[in-house]
């Protein structure tokens, strides 16, 4: 049996979503704790430096400019709203990030141990992969998985759940919330680990690897709604 296309939608999102939990993890311990898909914890730390009590903010500042030129560049590319099919900008702006990813890995492999200043352009590459991506899988239309973030998916795992009183329609994303909490934990825990033992260079190419992954599976949903589209146009 052949899976539905919103089906095929949510396995695209959910591998994107395992693998900012991968970078994320790198950022965080291999990047001097910086984050690059997660804005609010960056923000955070920048607050922490304000009263003397956090290291040098400078790695945090450059993950939030890089993510708001990756989300800038995006969504001049990206059409606003739902779309379908796919509009091949979405996919085009995934694939560069995909392509980005893996050249900082051959970089990085090359490299060995990062400098200072190597650090901080890996950070802002990175930081414009992941803002990238969370705009350009906009026009799919999935709120509940937005790939990078899952603090609103978190809020609303509770608001729209029986517990909270909501109505049986806010309820039908629940299981795409779920799992993209999950993806996001998932991610993480398999990035630190294979960041701890064996290197933040393979930790990386393996998130690359994911988004190579969800990048496929997301060009499948879109020649299958090409498909649908010229289906329903013959006379």
């Amino acid at each position: 049996m052949s899976l539905s296309l919103r089906d095929l939608s949510a396995i695209g999102l959910l591998t994107l979503t395992a693998a900012a939990g991968v970078v994320d993890a790198v950022c965080y311990f291999s990047l001097e704790r910086v984050f690059t898909g997660n804005m609010t914890g960056n923000l955070l730390l920048l607050g922490f430096a304000l009263t003397g009590e956090a290291g040098n903010p400078v790695n945090n500042l450059v993950a939030v400019a890089g993510f708001l030129l990756g989300a800038l560049i995006a969504g001049r590319l990206v059409p606003h709203g739902k779309a379908s099919p796919l509009p091949t900008t979405t996919v085009w702006a995934l694939v560069g990030g995909t392509a980005l990813a893996a050249a900082l890995c051959g970089l990085w492999l090359a490299a060995g141990e990062l400098g200072s200043g190597q650090t901080l352009v890996l950070t802002a590459l990175l930081a414009v992969v992941m803002g990238s991506q969370i705009v350009a899988v906009k026009p799919l239309g999935n709120a509940d998985i937005t790939t990078v973030v899952v603090t609103g998916t978190l809020a609303n795992i509770a608001r729209n759940s029986r517990l909270a009183g909501a109505p049986p329609q806010a309820r039908a994303g629940w299981l795409d919330r779920v799992l993209s909490v999950v993806a996001l934990v998932l991610g993480a825990a398999v990035g630190a680990g294979v960041d701890r033992n064996v290197s933040g260079a393979a930790a990386l190419s393996l998130a690359a690897g994911l988004m190579l992954v969800g990048v496929v599976v997301l060009l499948v949903v879109r020649r299958r709604q090409l498909a649908d589209i010229a289906a329903d146009a013959r006379p």
